[in-house]
């Protein structure tokens, strides 16, 4: 399993400038984004071993992060 983290820009490469005007321009795609980074981080420091935790806490936050993730794409091919 890898540890690298899933930022956004990394796993939509195609959609990285249009992450970044939605980040400016709506305020439920921001705070999405702000949550995604959030959880993701956690991951990533739980998966490290930074921020051990729970085997049920981290699938329960990699389920967090998917369903983020997928709020998000909508927003990126909604246009």
């Amino acid at each position: 399993m890898s540890h690298t983290p899933h930022e956004l820009a990394e796993d939509f490469p195609e959609h990285s400038d249009k992450i970044s005007s939605l980040q400016k321009s709506n305020t439920h795609f921001a705070r999405l984004a702000d949550d995604y980074h959030a959880v993701n981080r956690e991951v990533h420091r739980a998966e490290t071993d930074v921020a051990p935790t729970s085997d049920q806490h981290l699938v329960d936050l990699r389920k967090n992060r998917a369903d983020l993730k997928d709020q998000i794409y909508k927003y990126l091919v909604a246009s």
